[in-house]
C-alpha cells in the first residue's frame, strides 16, 4: 500500500493566505526550531511541500475547456463559465495560483537551507541530496502550472524573508521556464533512480524528474499567448513561440534526451490500460505510474477525485453519492477506433442508480470512467473524499513526448519516434498490429497523429487544454469540435450512421471492485417498432433513446438547439482566452502587479 503524507503544521508555510505568507518564520526561527539541524525534520518539511503541488482546480476548472470534456453545471455557475471561456478578473480562478506559490515558497526555503547542512555520514548526506533534489523538482513543476495558465508571472527564487520587499512584478515566461528546466536538471543530478531507492510513487525519483523535465521543455519550446511587457498594449497580444529558434531546438533536444534516459533505464513499462486506473483507485503500485499526488488514507484530502470527475452514483446506491460536475463531450466517445480498449476505461457508458444498478448513459451524459468509485475496494474516507491519488506523470506520456520531440528535431518521424508512438498504439489494441493502421511518415501528419494520440491516451488527466495551446491550435481545434458536436446532434456529416437507440440489459452494481467496464448493447438505427420492442424487452433488454432525456444524471436532450449545446465554448476568442487574467484580488494583494493585467481584460 502507498504511504500517507500528512502536512506537518508549523514546519513550513502550510496555507496560501497573504497574511500567513508574510508571517513565514525567518531563517533564525528555523534555526531555533532546529528544523535544518535534523535530517528527519527536513524530510517532514519536504513532505509538507508536496501538499502544495496539486489542487482540484487543475483537473476541474483548468481541466475543462478542451475537446474532451464539458461542464454539467448551469450556465451561471462560475465553473461552467470557466469551462466555456466566459471569465473576467473578477471571477478568474485563484486556487492554483496561490497553492503553487505556497509550494514554491516552501521549496525556496528548503533550497536555501539544505545546502548549509553537512554530514560526515555518507548515507545521511545522500538523504540530504535527495531532499534537495525533491525541492528543486517541486519548484520547477509548480511554476510550470502557474505559467501554463497565467503566462508571465512573478518568479520568486529565494525565500520571502530574503526579499527586499513583498512586491513582485511579472517576469517573462521564457525566463521562468528556462529556470524550471534548470531546476529539473539539478533535481536529476541529486535524485536516485526509483529502482535503486525504493522511493514511493508519491515522491519524485530520477525517473519522474526526467519526465517532468521533458514536459517543461516541450512547453518552453511551444506556443503561448504573449504581449509586450513594457507597454501592455492590446495590439501586442499574439500567440507565438519565443523568438530564439536555437533555444527552441535545444529545448526539444532536452525533452528528447530526458525521455530517452527513462526508456533506456528500463524501470518503467506500459501495463494493461484498465489496470492503471484500478491500481490508482486502490492505492497499488505499478510500473507505468511514475509520480502521483498522494491522498490514499488521508482524511484531509479535499480534491474530490472520483466525486466531481467520476461517474454518477446515486446517494442511495451501494457506493453512496458521486456527483460529477464534468462529463465527456458526446463526440469524444466516437474518436476511439473499434477495438481500442481505452474508450470504455476512459469514458463510462453507465451510471449507478438508487437501486444499485448499472444504467446506460445517453450521448449527452457519458461520464469520466478513469476515477469511477465502483472500481474501488471500499468507499474511502468520505463520500466526497474517496482518497484517490492523482497521476502527475505516467510512462505512456513519456513515450509520446519522446516521439513528439524526435519529430520536431528531425522534421519528420524517425525510427525511434515511430517505435515510441506505436508502443502506445499497440497497447491500446492489445498488441494486435493489424488494428493500429499505418503510422504517418511526414512531419505534419505525424504531429497530428501525436496530437490525437495524446487525446485518446491521456483523456481527463489535466493536460489537454494547455497542450492545445502549446501547439498553437486551441481556437481551431475547439471550433472544429463545436461543429462536430452540432453534426452529431443533427445526425449529419460523419455521424449519419450513429445509432439513435440502444438496447441493453440493466445489471446489478452491488459489489466493490466492480468488474463492469462497460455495458454491452445492441445498436439500433431507428426506434424499434412495437413488436421489435416487445421482443427485445422479453429478452430482458431496455430500449434507450441516445438523444433523449432518460438518464440517471444530466438528463438533458441532445439536440442542436438545447441551451447546453449552444453554450459550449460560447466565450472562445482567438488570441485572448489562451491565458487567464489574474484575479482582481491577486493584483490588489501585490503592488508589483498593478497595471500588469492581461491586456485584453
Amino acid at each position: 500500500m502507498k504511504k500517507i503524507y500528512i502536512v506537518i503544521a508549523g514546519l513550513l508555510l502550510g496555507t496560501t493566505s497573504c497574511k500567513d505568507f508574510l508571517e513565514l518564520p525567518s531563517e533564525k526561527d528555523f534555526d531555533s526550531s532546529t528544523i535544518f539541524e535534523d535530517v528527519g525534520k527536513v524530510e517532514m518539511a519536504v513532505l509538507g511541500a508536496y501538499t502544495s503541488t496539486f489542487n482540484a482546480e487543475l483537473f476541474y476548472q483548468f481541466g475543462m475547456g478542451n475537446d474532451e470534456i464539458f461542464s454539467t453545471e448551469g450556465e451561471t455557475n462560475s465553473k461552467n463559465q470557466v469551462s466555456n471561456y466566459v471569465y473576467s478578473p473578477a471571477v478568474s480562478p485563484t486556487s492554483t495560483y496561490t497553492t503553487m506559490y505556497a509550494g514554491v515558497e516552501q521549496a525556496n526555503v528548503l533550497i536555501r537551507n539544505i545546502p548549509l547542512m553537512t554530514s560526515a555520514d555518507e548515507a545521511e548526506q545522500d538523504k540530504l541530496n535527495t531532499l534537495l533534489g525533491e525541492a528543486y523538482a517541486i519548484r520547477g513543476m509548480n511554476m510550470l502550472h502557474v505559467v501554463r495558465h497565467f503566462g508571465d508571472v512573478p518568479y520568486p527564487t529565494i525565500p520571502v524573508v530574503e526579499m527586499p520587499n513583498f512586491s513582485s512584478s511579472r517576469v517573462s515566461r521564457d525566463t521562468i521556464l528556462d529556470g524550471c528546466v534548470r531546476d529539473l536538471q539539478q533535481a536529476i543530478e541529486l535524485l536516485p533512480w526509483k529502482g535503486e531507492s525504493g522511493m514511493p510513487v508519491e515522491r519524485v525519483s530520477k525517473n519522474a524528474a526526467y519526465g517532468l523535465l521533458a514536459r517543461i521543455a516541450l512547453y518552453a519550446a511551444g506556443y503561448s499567448l504573449r504581449w509586450d511587457l513594457d507597454s501592455y498594449a492590446p495590439g501586442s497580444v499574439q500567440l507565438a513561440r519565443r523568438s530564439d529558434t536555437q533555444r527552441i531546438q535545444e529545448l526539444y533536444e532536452i525533452a528528447r534526451d530526458a525521455c530517452k534516459a527513462v526508456v533506456d533505464r528500463g524501470e518503467n513499462e506500459l501495463i494493461d490500460y484498465e489496470t492503471i486506473f484500478r491500481d490508482l483507485l486502490n492505492g497499488k503500485y505499478n510500473q507505468e505510474s511514475m509520480f502521483e499526488y498522494g491522498q490514499k488514507g488521508n482524511d484531509r484530502n479535499e480534491t474530490r477525485i472520483g466525486y466531481t470527475n467520476g461517474l454518477f452514483a446515486h446517494s442511495q446506491s451501494f457506493y453512496n453519492k458521486s456527483q460529477p460536475a464534468m462529463a465527456a463531450l458526446p463526440t469524444y466517445y466516437f474518436e476511439f477506433e473499434d477495438g481500442d480498449v481505452r474508450r470504455d476505461v476512459t469514458i463510462s457508458n453507465y451510471a449507478l442508480t438508487a437501486d444499485s444498478a448499472h444504467q446506460m448513459n445517453t450521448y449527452a451524459n457519458h461520464m469520466i470512467g478513469k476515477f469511477r468509485v465502483n472500481w474501488k475496494a471500499d468507499e474511502g474516507v468520505a463520500v466526497n473524499k474517496r482518497d484517490i491519488n492523482w497521476i502527475h506523470l505516467r510512462y505512456a506520456d513519456v513515450l509520446l513526448m519522446y516521439a513528439e520531440a524526435e519529430n520536431e528535431l528531425n522534421n519528420g518521424p524517425t525510427g525511434v519516434a515511430v517505435e515510441m508512438y506505436e508502443k502506445v498504439r499497440l497497447r491500446a489494441f492489445q498488441n494486435d498490429r493489424s488494428k493500429i493502421g499505418e503510422t504517418p511518415t511526414t512531419y505534419a501528419d505525424f504531429k497530428n497523429a501525436i496530437i490525437q494520440e495524446r487525446k485518446l491516451e491521456l483523456g481527463f488527466e489535466g493536460w489537454r487544454r494547455t497542450d492545445l495551446i502549446r501547439w498553437g491550435i486551441l481556437y481551431e481545434k475547439l471550433t472544429e469540435t463545436k461543429q462536430e458536436i452540432l453534426d452529431l446532434a443533427n445526425h449529419t456529416g460523419k455521424y449519419t450512421e450513429v445509432a439513435r437507440y440502444r438496447a441493453y440489459q440493466i445489471t446489478d452494481a452491488k459489489t466493490f471492485n466492480d468488474p463492469t467496464v462497460a455495458l454491452d448493447f445492441i445498436p439500433l438505427e431507428n426506434e424499434p417498432t412495437p413488436s421489435e420492442k416487445e421482443e427485445l424487452e422479453s429478452q430482458g433488454y431496455t430500449i434507450l433513446d441516445m438523444y433523449g432525456s432518460t438518464a440517471a444524471f444530466f438528463n438533458n436532450r441532445f439536440t442542436a438547439n438545447e441551451v447546453w449545446v449552444k453554450n459550449i465554448f460560447r466565450g472562445l476568442e482567438k488570441n485572448k482566452v489562451e491565458l487567464f487574467p489574474l484575479s482582481t484580488n491577486t493584483i490588489d494583494a501585490n503592488p508589483g502587479l498593478r497595471g500588469q493585467q492581461h491586456p485584453l481584460y
